[in-house]
């Protein structure tokens, strides 16, 4: 194995690797260094409103996503994830597996997850649970219109109790959904 190369690093070894998430070095837990009165007035000047246009799209072409508050992001979050993510027309991401669970809010459209191979359709308005350790992928059912969702979740202390297991089953489509190859997710969003 070799640092050299990502797609020998981890749980997926020997599988291409897709997407940049996967492969960077990340912050999932900081250190909280300082007296305790440095770490509390610290935390009082931080901004309590994060905007999500101010971060990128990143992935593609039929899964889109944007980390918004997590302890890379923002140095509020020590132990909460949120993170938008939008599905192109038709689109789907990968299928993959987690030790956390996560609340999947549906923001826009019609879709359906599959969760250890059982169906669960949703829409606009629905919050869904992925359970732990399920093993789960996202399909949006609209060929016209795209998904958003909110996801929100308690990885980074499910990684600081040593609960690190994340599988990716199935990598997300390197093609655009047929139809869709000019999508780009929502600029204001």
């Amino acid at each position: 194995m070799s640092a050299d190369n990502p797609a020998e690093i981890g749980h997926n070894k020997g599988e291409e690797v897709e997407w940049e998430r996967w492969t960077k070095k990340r912050t999932f837990v900081r250190a909280l260094e300082g007296t305790y009165g440095q770490m509390k007035d610290e935390l009082f000047t931080q901004p309590r409103v994060y905007h999500s246009k101010d971060w990128a799209w990143k992935g593609g072409p039929q899964n889109f996503g944007k980390k918004i508050i997590n302890p890379q992001a923002v140095k509020i979050a020590q132990s909460i994830e949120c993170h938008l993510d939008v599905y192109a027309p038709g689109g789907y991401g990968q299928k993959h597996g987690h030790m956390n669970s996560a609340v999947f809010y549906v923001l826009k459209g019609k879709g359906h997850d599959v969760h250890d191979r059982k169906r669960h359709d949703w829409e606009a308005g629905d919050a869904l649970i992925v359970e732990n350790g399920c093993v789960h992928q996202h399909f949006s059912d609209d060929p016209d219109g795209e998904c958003i969702v909110l996801i929100m979740k308690a990885k980074p202390l499910f990684l600081f109790m040593h609960m690190i297991f994340q599988k990716v089953a199935a990598y997300p489509p390197k093609t655009p959904t047929p139809g869709q190859e000019n999508y780009l997710p929502p600029p204001e969003l």
